[in-house]
């Protein structure tokens, strides 16, 4: 089962909400014109920040565009999505890392979206950020690539711990969430500030949890949507 409250993609696709997501889905292919992002990593500063919803929403817009999609839970000291999206985290992430043959075979789970596959995190190792860092999880990447037309990656919040900075320089880049309301200035600077020590490109930021914008109320409400 999925939890509906978090994938407004799916439970209200006419929301201002999920039109948020569909914009930051365009946002992301026009920041990408000259070389097409397919791998990219989602944190936030500090925990409690929206990431793991954020990149969730973002993933179901995108198998919603007609992009074959895989979600990695990355957060190996948190994982959360195998919750969200329902299945077993018994296999996954770590277990590829263990286990070589599992590079042309990766435990992925069908989701309800067509088009999206989700790559637990598996169980949770004592090393995450070694394991993120390491020349086999290179070799995931490459093989997760070459099944999908983007990899998305949940990692953990950049402040708290060095697993988004390490994989970041992974990836194409790097797209960090924003809570209003929420995020400290500082906290949001001194992210920003780590992932660019490591060379990590940015791609930009995601606002989660701002007001709605009230003028486009009647937009929607003209087009049936119930708020």
């Amino acid at each position: 089962m999925i939890e509906k409250p978090n994938l407004v993609t799916l439970t209200s696709p006419r929301s201002p909400a999920a039109e948020a997501y569909r914009t930051l889905r365009t946002n992301l292919h026009f920041s990408s014109l000259d070389k097409a992002i397919e791998t990219l990593v989602v944190t936030s500063a500090a925990p409690g920040e929206g990431k793991s919803t954020t990149l969730a929403n973002l993933a179901v817009a995108l198998a919603q565009g007609e992009k074959r999609t895989i979600l990695v839970d990355a957060d190996l000291r948190r994982p959360s999505l195998h919750k969200v999206f329902g299945g077993s985290n018994n296999q996954g992430l770590t277990t590829m890392v263990m286990d070589e043959a599992s590079i042309d075979a990766p435990p992925l789970l069908e989701t309800a979206v067509e088009g999206l596959w989700l790559l637990p995190s598996g169980p949770r190792p004592p090393n995450p950020a070694e394991i993120l860092g390491s020349r086999r999880m290179e070799a995931i990447i490459e093989a997760l690539k070459s099944r999908a037309d983007i990899v998305l990656f949940d990692a953990p919040p950049i402040i708290a711990v060095t697993d988004a900075a390490v994989l970041g320089t992974k990836v194409d880049g790097v797209l960090l969430v924003i809570k209003a309301g929420h995020t400290r200035r500082e906290h949001a600077q001194r992210a920003k500030e780590l992932l660019e020590k490591v060379n990590v490109r940015i791609i930009g930021a995601a606002l989660s949890n701002a007001p709605l914008d009230r003028s486009m109320g009647s937009y929607y409400a003209d087009a049936g949507e119930e708020w």
